[in-house]
């Protein structure tokens, strides 16, 4: 079945308006999907920024069908789990980067998963930020190789601690740690040239998701000095640096697939995660910069409702599909396309799962500019606890964009959003608010739901987590490690599930077990539902060691350590383990 949906496919392209100068391929064509977190639309040379140096990005621009008005989610975490699912992010239980509202749920197919289904080799390298315990991981989700960090960023609460871009240490799929030699963009490239290089004998998904440019803004000097010289400002610079060395990877990756013979058959995509979050200058940088940046004409950045925020690049290059050429697809579209048009291009099928939100783009892709021009797609930016109606969002259509439900631009004719025309247009705003309603009654039942960490599982025991994913106001979650050496008086909850009954052991600490670190004396006490018990800790301990007895299913998990001197606050680490 496989390949006879393989020949549809092929049948179907050679029928298309492109002409098609390559032979079809003979084979399912690889696929490598590189993403980079936080550059926006106007961080490339070749869609209008003068002063970046993108000219191995700018190659593949010209090689490539672009999609010019491809849109994600406003941050990291959503536009991950719609991408991996197909889905909209908050349908996934993704509408944060903290606060264990950037895990995703289990029951969700996952893009590596429709691979592996169908005889790929799987690999995932850089950022996966969609969970950091079983069964969230990437190894858990249909990542057969692995190599990534902790959290959202490197020097985040669950990453390895000390890591700072250089020479760091990662995870691979069985979780063991591995430092390795060399800038965090330059390892993530390594990693995935090497699992390229060994899955040669098979179809291969190869997954490339770069934690830079994101901050902190940590790059080798020769990066960033060049744009210094220019009038950039900083951090602008060292972030125009970082995309310079992400430049010069992609470089080293398509000359590799030259090499190897693999450049034909291989579907190529280079996308980003959400606008630009240092791409333009702010405050007193704007005021006094030489370079003021560049958002190509567009309003809002990372975070935003208005196109800066979700409109990025989205270029694909598969020669002997026919997908080359240096042509613009116009239509409006969005990350929970990119699984079911894989799908298609393919010629793979996809195991039973959640209904998909997304559409493929095949036909569009070859050509046919008449389809797709009557969609509607939604974005928005929650960074709560509970999504809240209408908060940061965007409708969208072909011409319109209507922002927080009240106010409307045309974007065809306004593309910077700088004219809000809802009062001369109040039937597109009916129609609009509509559509929206409808969406997010659709998204309604997971509000109160929980992605939750499974403790006592055979397949992950114990199981270490960090206050990173605390449900808690967002200003007492310790999420990065400068925070973690503050020793914050803070607390939060975590949502569990206890896999097996039995006795529990609760590891409590302030730093990770890999750093020694004394408590201060006092009580240590660990409430998992109505159970609580409490142990007391010695002076310079280097944890507290709480044991209780659980029975199983889903609860709610708080610790607290309790000091002589009257502080309070919760274990930043806790290790969890099921007592045999």
């Amino acid at each position: 079945m496989r390949m006879h949906r393989f020949l549809i496919v092929c049948s179907l392209l050679l029928a298309s308006v492109v002409t098609r100068n390559a032979p079809l391929p003979a084979a399912p064509p690889n696929v490598v999907l590189v993403m980079t977190d936080d550059q926006g639309y106007g961080d490339i040379g070749a869609l209008g920024n003068e002063m970046i140096d993108t000219p191995n990005l700018d190659r593949l621009y010209g090689e490539s069908v672009r999609l010019t008005n491809y849109h994600v989610d406003p941050t990291c975490s959503p536009t991950r789990s719609a991408l991996m699912t197909g889905r909209y992010s908050t349908r996934t239980g993704v509408w944060h980067t903290i606060m264990g509202r950037s895990m995703m749920n289990t029951d969700e197919l996952t893009m590596a998963e429709v691979f592996a289904a169908n005889g790929y080799r799987t690999g995932m390298f850089g950022k996966w930020h969609l969970g950091d315990t079983y069964p969230l991981r990437p190894q858990d989700q249909g990542f057969q190789t692995v190599r990534h960090h902790g959290g959202g960023g490197v020097g985040q609460t669950p990453d390895d601690w000390g890591n700072d871009y250089f020479d760091d240490t990662y995870r691979h799929e069985d979780g063991t740690p591995e430092q390795f030699t060399g800038y965090c963009t330059d390892v993530w490239f390594d990693e995935a040239l090497a699992f390229i290089e060994a899955s040669q004998d098979k179809p291969f998904f190869c997954y490339l998701t770069t934690n830079a440019p994101h901050g902190p803004y940590l790059v080798e000097p020769s990066y960033k000095q060049p744009y210094l010289d220019a009038g950039v400002p900083e951090p602008m610079a060292s972030f125009y640096g970082m995309i310079t060395n992400i430049d010069e990877n992609m470089g080293r990756l398509v000359a590799r697939l030259d090499e190897l013979g693999l450049a034909e058959n291989t579907i190529l995509i280079f996308t980003t995660d959400n606008g630009t979050a240092a791409g333009v200058a702010r405050g007193r940088q704007q005021q006094n910069a030489k370079w003021k940046g560049y958002n190509a004409g567009m309003r809002g950045q990372k975070g935003s409702e208005y196109d800066g925020g979700h409109r990025v690049p989205f270029f694909v290059r598969w020669p002997a599909g026919g997908l080359e050429g240096g042509r613009d697809v116009e239509q409006l579209a969005a990350h929970i396309d990119v699984l079911p048009t894989l799908v298609d291009l393919c010629g793979i099928e996809k195991p039973e799962g959640p209904p998909v939100d997304g559409t493929s783009l095949v036909r569009a892709l070859e050509g046919n500019n008449e389809i797709l021009r009557d969609r509607t797609l939604f974005v928005h930016s929650q960074r709560i606890e509970s999504p809240e109606k209408w908060r940061k969002s965007a409708v969208m259509t072909e011409r319109w964009r209507l922002i927080n439900g009240k106010e409307l631009y045309d974007i065809q004719a306004d593309p910077g959003q700088e004219s809000n025309v809802a009062s001369a247009n109040p039937q597109v705003v009916a129609q609009l608010r509509d559509a929206y309603e409808q969406w997010w009654a659709s998204l309604s039942p997971v509000f109160d739901e929980h992605v939750r960490i499974v403790l006592g599982a055979d397949e992950a025991n114990p199981t270490n987590f960090t206050c990173h994913d605390w449900h808690a106001p967002q200003q007492q979650v310790p999420w990065h490690h400068g925070m973690i050496a503050r020793n914050p008086e803070a607390n939060g909850y975590w949502m569990v599930e206890v896999r097996e009954p039995g006795t529990y052991e609760f590891r409590l600490r302030m730093r990770p077990s890999s750093i020694v670190y004394g408590l201060p004396a006092g009580t240590a006490k660990v409430r998992v539902g109505d159970v609580e018990e409490t142990a007391p800790v010695e002076a310079n301990a280097p944890y507290a060691s709480v044991t209780i007895e659980l029975d199983a299913g889903p609860e709610k998990l708080q610790t607290w350590l309790d000091g002589e001197d009257g502080t309070s606050r919760g274990a930043f680490f806790v290790e969890a383990r099921r007592v045999e």
